[in-house]
């Protein structure tokens, strides 16, 4: 009697993989993801995950009968629920049930099986996969995480036990996608590599050809020496708080570096708020290491889903493509949004990065700019990759919120430490003073701010932008984000150009400009907002030092709403108690307050906010909770502006070559859905198949204000 061959896969040219060596092949690859403590419970779920395949209904689909619809991914976490209690089982029946679909909603008893949740599914009736028993000898891995869940608070127990899920969902997808792409695409080049000690000794070499002849020079090498002795403390997280204009970006890559070599960790990832100055800081990052470390940039501009390798020159960006997929690069620039929405999502697509940020060294720029809704979930998610993935966190900002209470609260038992101990020479990067001048009429505003040789002028809200703009007379520019990436670099450079030469100029501009802008003005005047924004805007202020002290004007136009108007309420009155807001007491008392307001939010953006502490394991919503974990509420969509040098790009679009979308990032304005709605309603938008916007009609476009659109209402960016 022939034995049946069960096959997994099939490849376009007729070649088949039997289910047991994809089951091996992925189980292999599954322990090979997960660290020490996790490296059973993940291959069992490799090996496991696909039994579903042994069914009769599966087997004739993939030899090609039609109409026969198979649910093969419930089959094996219905199997791990027949076996004994154990504290991974529920861990278990998510990875397996969603590995196709993503990690459900865990439902309730009460749902039926045309229920999408895991409770639901779970009842719906599978064909007989029994098979397996033939070629799969399940070995049931020992309980040990009750060890992880040995703590009083049931919030706590279920945020772990929610982590720890994503973290083994992530441990298999990766591993499944990679196996089947092995064999479906067995020369797939993946990874990239490079060179953490020659990278080291490059950016030690460009610090040290920075010359020390001044007093500020000589106190930013005092400070950066501090972080990079500090770092040899082996703590999990260290705090790195340095005044504006102390080199952070480069010292705490040093840093990285430094402790990626000594503790073997396998990346870096940099972490930055801003899409508007990622690919500046990742161009930093290019330039001084070459190709021995490359960098892998992965934010909204880079979003690969839907690209083709179809030139042969973008072999490149293919592997660029797969290496976004899963993070296996050794330096990686990306986003808060990209990380943390990434760590919380449900889909394998999303997910598949997670193990990987173990064994690395992350950087967490301004990390200031954490939405106070999800203060909880990040630093949560923080102290678990550090504590548990033995990955080390340096959290960075020149105005370092107080997170004690909460690093206390949400990351138990993780080593923390602060980088800078000795605060004595940040009076040296003292350049400006800080004035709180009031409302002003933007008439007066603008003659105040053109008495000076040039000035910088930032508002909130990009229709005040272009009205100071039109007011404004002589040498001006214009900076929003109605306009390209690649139109506002050109009037930087125009704008640094005219500087340089002493040609009177005024700038108004959005607060895009207040970092990763190396711009210098004379005065700089901010709309009132929070103390961050205002300290951010004065590292725009005597930038080199070359002034006794700069002038940085805070006015006031119109209220705004919400939390920008509870920002600017406070820093009202600190100005009234306050001589000097760049103080860190100052900037303490502002969190301090900050936080205060906003109590009641800290705790509201959890996954038992959604349905309670009393959640049980097999109750945990997590398709519900990462369609609820949006950073930014107000999401923003690029138009594609037409210029000479893309329409052949454009052009290529039409006709459905995808790949070009990441090359025209560089040509598009950004506005808000609402916006985008008008302008179809208006005619001036073409909408592409792909799902991209053209500017139709490029009158809407000038070469000084980027977008004009007539319905411009007032609103903050």
């Amino acid at each position: 009697m022939i034995a049946m061959e069960y096959i997994g896969h099939t490849s376009d040219d007729g070649r088949k993989q039997l289910l047991l060596d994809h089951l091996n092949g992925t189980s292999k690859l599954c322990r090979e993801n997960a660290n020490e403590f996790w490296a059973d419970i993940a291959e069992f779920v490799g090996q496991i995950h696909d039994i579903g395949k042994y069914t009769s209904g599966f087997q004739k689909r993939i030899n090609g009968a039609e109409n026969i619809r198979v649910e093969h991914a419930i089959c094996g976490a219905k199997e791990v629920a027949k076996a004994p209690p154990k504290s991974y089982v529920p861990m278990i029946e998510y990875c397996v049930a969603g590995h196709h679909s993503g990690l459900p909603d865990g439902g309730t008893k009460v749902d039926g099986e045309e229920d999408s949740t895991l409770h639901g599914r779970m009842k719906r009736k599978t064909g007989d996969y029994s098979a397996y028993e033939n070629e799969v000898k399940l070995e049931y891995p020992k309980d040990n995480l009750r060890e992880l869940f040995d703590v009083s608070n049931q919030r706590e127990i279920i945020e772990r036990y929610s982590f720890f899920t994503r973290y083994l969902f992530s441990c298999l997808t990766d591993a499944d996608f990679i196996d089947t792409e092995r064999f479906v695409t067995p020369n797939t080049d993946r990874g990239i590599d490079g060179d953490f000690q020659k990278a080291y000794e490059k950016v030690c070499e460009k610090l040290n050809s920075f010359k020390i002849e001044t007093k500020l020079q000589e106190s930013r090498s005092i400070i950066q020496e501090q972080v990079y002795k500090s770092v040899e403390s082996n703590a999990n997280v260290y705090t790195l708080n340095m005044p504006t204009g102390s080199g952070k970006t480069l010292c705490s890559i040093r840093a990285a570096l430094k402790t990626a070599i000594e503790n073997k960790k396998k990346r870096i990832i940099y972490v930055i708020p801003y899409v508007s100055i990622i690919e500046q800081t990742a161009k930093v990052f290019e330039d001084i290491f070459g190709d021995v470390l490359p960098v892998l940039q992965h934010h909204s501009n880079y979003d690969f889903d839907d690209d083709k390798n179809e030139d042969e020159n973008e072999i490149t960006s293919e592997k660029l493509k797969r290496s976004c997929e899963n993070w296996d690069a050794k330096l990686i620039v990306t986003t808060n949004i990209q990380f943390f929405e990434s760590l919380y999502h449900y889909k394998g697509r999303r997910l598949r990065k997670l193990h990987n940020l173990a064994d690395s060294v992350i950087i967490f720029d301004e990390i200031h700019m954490l939405p106070i809704d999800y203060i909880q979930p990040c630093l949560r998610a923080i102290g678990y990759v550090t504590k548990y993935l033995n990955s080390t966190a340096i959290l960075m900002s020149a105005t370092m919120p107080n997170y004690d209470k909460f690093m206390e609260r949400y990351m138990s038992g993780v080593k923390i430490e602060n980088a800078v101990k000795d605060t004595s020479l940040f009076n040296v990067f003292d350049k400006c003073r800080y004035e709180y001048i009031g409302k002003c009429e933007l008439t007066s505003l603008a003659e105040k701010a053109q008495e000076y040789d040039n000035a910088l002028i930032i508002v909130s809200k990009r229709k005040t932008a272009r009205e100071l703009y039109d007011i404004c007379s002589g040498n001006k520019y214009h900076l929003s984000t109605y306009m390209t990436p690649l139109h506002r670099s050109e009037i930087i450079a125009k704008i640094k150009e005219d500087i340089k030469n002493g040609i009177n100029t005024t700038v108004i501009s959005t607060s895009l400009i207040e970092a990763g802008v190396d711009l210098d003005f004379k005065a700089v005047f901010r709309e009132i907002a929070g103390i961050d924004n205002i300290l951010q805007s004065g590292g725009r202020c005597n930038r080199e030092g070359k002034m006794d002290m700069g002038d940085v004007f805070v006015f006031e136009t119109d209220g705004g709403k919400g939390e920008i108007q509870l920002k600017s309420n406070i820093t009202r009155n600190l100005f009234e108690e306050f001589d000097n807001i760049s103080t860190d007491k100052c900037i303490e008392e502002y969190y301090s307050r900050l936080f205060a307001f906003n109590d009641g939010n800290i705790d509201k953006s959890t996954i038992t906010s959604l349905m309670g502490e009393n959640l049980k394991f097999d109750e945990i919503p997590f398709r519900t909770y990462a369609e609820n974990f949006k950073f930014i509420k107000n999401q923003v969509i690029g138009i594609v502006i037409p210029r000479d040098e893309n329409k052949d790009l454009i052009e290529q679009l039409r006709y459905g070559k995808l790949s070009v979308k990441r090359k025209l990032q560089q040509y598009s304005a950004s506005v808000h859905i609402w916006e985008l709605e008008e302008m179809i309603k208006e005619g001036i938008i073409e909408q592409l198949d792909c799902g991209v916007c053209i500017l139709a009609n490029t009158d809407n476009y000038k070469s000084d204000v980027g977008l004009t659109l007539e319905n411009d209402v007032d609103y903050f960016v």
